[in-house]
């Protein structure tokens, strides 16, 4: 058996709560959802940057934006505050709703966030709600997503297709 060390330097946050404050993240995602219920949201994935010294580093923030239901559109006003934040470039047009939740991805933000308790149909909640999009302090993004880190499958070459010679088989 392999020696194994312990390393207390090295230990996992567990299920702590992410306090509120403020904090250098990165949008991780942007994607269409719905609720039970059927209400359609936009719901944009942050991850608090490891490229930059700050608590809670990789932990996930997520943020919906609700459709109206009276125009069963999305309310611009809160994807232009998203955009702004983000450093959209302001005018810029866009062939599909797809290609503008594309535009968010990997994109650096500060937002301020907040713990808050709220009741729906009698039940009680504790969310983390995001009170702010600011411009990030840090546009030189280094951070590294997990699946960065991982080892990555020796024989992926980035395509769907392997070359094998007949040389390469054993029969």
């Amino acid at each position: 058996m392999a020696e194994i060390k312990l390393d207390f330097s090295d230990v996992s946050e567990g299920n702590r709560k992410i306090e509120d404050g403020t904090y250098e993240a990165v949008i991780s995602s942007v994607g269409e959802d719905a609720t039970k219920s059927g209400a359609q949201f936009m719901n944009f994935n942050m991850v608090i940057r490891n490229d930059i010294e700050q608590k809670f580093q990789n932990f996930h923030v997520w943020q919906r934006v609700f459709k109206s239901k009276e125009t069963d559109t999305y309310p611009m006003r809160w994807i232009n505050q998203i955009a702004k934040a983000s450093n959209m470039e302001n005018g810029k047009k866009y062939q599909s709703f797809k290609e503008l939740m594309d535009d968010f991805w990997k994109r650096p933000v500060k937002i301020t966030v907040k713990n808050e308790k709220s009741e729906y149909q009698g039940k009680t909640y504790e969310n983390l709600n995001v009170k702010a999009w600011m411009p990030t302090d840090f546009p030189n993004v280094q951070h590294k997503f997990k699946s960065e880190n991982k080892d990555k499958d020796p024989f992926d070459k980035g395509n769907d297709t392997v070359d094998i010679s007949n040389d390469d088989l054993p029969f």
